[in-house]
């Protein structure tokens, strides 16, 4: 089965965040097609890498409602799930895809 899901994806800095939209494929937990929103990699690196870095979150969305979860990012721009958020988050969005968008 190949179900890419559009997703935002947050990367919590200490003293900000940067936002980028990507692809999630649930059948192996990975993001690709990143594209960050004002911010350019080019002269900044990967949020992940730079040395202020927190954690990452992605947003899951069907209309006004939301999923949230973990997401795993790691110096090289690669962004994923672990087995456990996928699994957990694949329920989620289930419940959240069944319901009528607000």
């Amino acid at each position: 089965m190949d179900l890419k899901l559009p997703i935002q994806i947050i990367d919590e800095l200490s003293d900000g965040e940067v936002r980028a939209r990507g692809e999630l494929d649930l059948a192996s937990g990975e993001i690709r097609n990143v594209r960050y929103e004002d911010y350019d990699v080019a002269t900044q690196g990967v949020p992940a890498a730079q040395e202020d870095y927190e954690f990452s979150v992605g947003i899951l969305q069907n209309g006004a409602r939301e999923v949230e979860f973990r997401v795993e990012a790691d110096g090289s721009g690669r962004y994923s799930l672990t087995a456990n958020e996928l699994l957990e988050l694949k329920g989620r969005a289930a419940k959240l895809f069944t319901q009528a968008p607000r």
